[in-house]
């Protein structure tokens, strides 16, 4: 079967067109970085279908950090985009129970996660001519390098790693190792440089492929520390006022669940409205280990109406059966409890009232990063970049992922220490 006769022509933006040579390059890993919805992934998979219709029985892995992450977001999403467009011929299979799509030429494209959980099964026991880390920035480097260790199966290409970011802070292992070209653990030089190359790409350079006032109006309206990363694509530098840094936060970073949490709350940060220009809900979900080391577990806060977030605040709680609820009730008091209750009747639940400063307040929990008490299980981009722009009386923006997970590190930590009063408004 000639599978190529099922591909079309599309039409490449300028900076996907570039982006296609660097993927043709002598260079085995490739990242392209830069601003939300610049046509990243979309060009990733269209280079990786290609490889894989022209080396029949080939297996390649699209990684996210947590696979239902790739498996929606890439599998379900943007690989139907991909073929509707520039393969509208291709008929391919998804094999639901090992979660990979088989193409005609019996190539395959497997979807997986590297948390503990995922890793073995899905990674180890198989090897790749391709590996696309999709959202690079929420994966730790461990998890890097133990996939590129299935980087080795004989198809007749090249073997090639793909990566994809929108830019976290300088300290992230993706700058180190592509932009400043030194192995991330030992900072040393690079032994091939040239064999670790980086495109940006920006909303801007897609345009022709974006909703009108995308760019001027949902990037646009970003804070400044937003807008420099999904925007304009630029590494973030640390803000000197801050009561948190990424190299903070980078050093007690964990790949793993441990397995003696001992305490589990999610805590909540409630927006009393579900207009599209209401605050964010924060909702974090974090555990207190047995020897009284915190562990930051997943970060979903959205915006949306009180009864959409109720739902999401109860899957979590479900989720990593946790023993309660904090939400912080300043606004909206009892209509905070209602919605729960709506969703959950009888899930555990406990309000919050901030009365003190918010510098005064955050400073407890800071210490506890200090202390390298507070792990991140994996990455959260978007409540890091609140941590490290959070400047105290002089922040203006409302910092909603942040309000959400300084209540319940509060909340852990309070039952060993009771000195430790609620925090953050």
């Amino acid at each position: 079967m000639q599978v190529f006769n099922a591909m079309a022509r599309f039409e490449k933006t300028p900076a996907q067109q570039h982006a296609l040579e660097l993927l043709q390059s002598p260079a085995r890993h490739i990242l392209l970085f830069g601003g939300s919805r610049s046509g990243k992934t979309f060009i990733l998979i269209y280079a990786l279908l290609v490889r894989a219709l022209k080396a029949p029985g080939s297996r390649h892995a699209v990684l996210r950090y947590h696979g239902n992450g790739a498996r929606y977001a890439v599998g379900f999403d943007t690989l139907p985009k991909v073929m509707a467009l520039a393969f509208p011929g291709l008929k391919i299979d998804y094999i639901k129970s090992d979660n990979f799509f088989r193409l005609p030429n019996s190539s395959e494209i497997w979807l997986g996660g590297l948390d503990a959980d995922e890793r073995a099964d899905r990674i180890l026991g198989r090897e790749f001519a391709t590996i696309y880390f999709n959202e690079c920035s929420e994966i730790p480097y461990s998890g890097i390098t133990t996939a590129l260790t299935r980087l080795a199966q004989k198809s007749g290409l090249k073997n090639r790693a793909y990566y994809d970011c929108n830019p976290s802070g300088r300290s992230h292992w993706s700058y180190k190792l592509f932009i400043e070209k030194v192995e991330p653990e030992s900072r040393r030089p690079l032994a091939m440089p040239g064999n670790y190359v980086s495109m940006l790409m920006n909303p801007a350079d897609n345009s022709v492929n974006l909703p009108e006032g995308y760019i001027e109006n949902t990037l646009g309206s970003l804070s400044d520390r937003q807008r420099n990363r999904f925007l304009k694509g630029l590494w973030q530098d640390d803000s000197s006022n801050s009561l948190w840094t990424q190299e903070l936060i980078d050093r007690s970073r964990v790949s793993d669940v441990p397995a003696d949490l001992e305490q589990l709350v999610i805590g909540v940060d409630p927006a009393v409205t579900g207009s599209s220009s209401s605050d964010l809900t924060g909702i974090v979900a974090a555990g207190r280990s047995s020897n009284g080391e915190y562990y930051v577990l997943e970060d979903a806060s959205l915006q949306s109406s009180p009864m959409i977030w109720a739902r999401t605040v109860e899957h979590l709680y479900s989720k990593y059966a946790a023993d309660r609820v904090v939400s912080e009730v300043n606004q909206g008091g009892d209509l905070i409890e209602m919605a729960l209750r709506n969703v959950a009747p009888d899930i555990p639940y406990k309000a919050v009232r901030a009365t003190r400063g918010k510098l005064l307040r955050a400073e407890p929990v800071a210490a506890l990063y200090e202390q390298n008490k507070v792990h991140h299980v994996g990455f959260f981009p978007e409540l890091e970049d609140e941590m490290c722009s959070y400047r105290g009386l002089d922040s203006q923006s409302s910092p909603d992922r942040l309000d959400a997970l300084v209540w319940a590190l509060t909340e852990l930590s309070s039952r060993k220490n009771s000195a430790l009063m609620p925090i953050l408004a």
